[in-house]
């Protein structure tokens, strides 16, 4: 088999939850019906996966039917929500198993999910869920501030098409991402996570997604 008949796999995509849970956009830049579909975040760039690392601060199977298990994963600016079912076994047994507070690390899929009033609830289909320590947390935080940042500084640049797309999708200034990031970073002279997972964190629960 020739190099070029084998599949790139996406580059997994840093971001905080705060910027994470404001992206509602979706797009496929081809129509062929196996394109991939990604998520625009409003730093202006694109997802079609993610990497995040938090605590993982509860577990509920929310399935009727079938395992289905819902995560409420935590970093220093919001909650992202993780969905694992029948079709992401390895995930949902790690989700089973797992007992908060942990420290998790996840690589998936961005899923947006539309409610009855018309709002986005966004969350992540994992491919993988990892436990990890405490360092790795935190080189995670530093490494997601500094992406997001380099995302900020382009994001007017009239050649950044992600970043015009954003300007035109997204209601919300910049700097808001600037702040998280910023707060972010001195979150980690803080306390252990660990300790006070809740404190300061959005804590909404979007309902279950539809199994798919």
């Amino acid at each position: 088999m020739s190099s070029n008949s084998v599949p790139m796999r996406e580059v997994a995509q840093r971001a905080f939850a705060t910027e994470f849970n404001d992206a509602s956009h979706t797009f496929k830049e081809s129509e062929d019906e196996r394109a991939p579909v990604y998520l625009l975040l409003p730093t202006g760039e694109r997802a079609n996966r993610v990497f995040l690392v938090g605590t993982l601060t509860e577990k509920e199977d929310v399935g009727d039917d079938n395992e289905y298990w819902r995560g409420r994963i935590v970093d220093p600016t919001g909650t992202f929500f993780v969905y694992a079912g029948q079709y992401q076994p390895e995930a949902a047994s790690t989700l089973r198993d797992l007992e908060p507070p942990a420290y998790v690390a996840v690589v998936g899929k961005p899923r947006t999910y539309e409610t009855d009033d018309g709002s986005v609830n966004v969350s992540v289909r994992p491919e993988s869920i990892t436990e990890v320590d405490a360092a790795t947390r935190d080189r995670w935080v530093v490494e997601t501030a500094e992406r997001t940042l380099e995302r900020i500084e382009a994001f007017d640049d009239e050649s950044n098409e992600y970043g015009v797309m954003a300007r035109e999708r997204y209601d919300r200034p910049v700097e808001r991402y600037t702040e998280a990031a910023v707060g972010a970073l001195e979150s980690l002279e803080g306390t252990d996570e660990l300790a006070g997972a809740d404190a300061g964190v959005d804590g909404d629960r979007p309902e279950p997604e539809p199994e798919a």
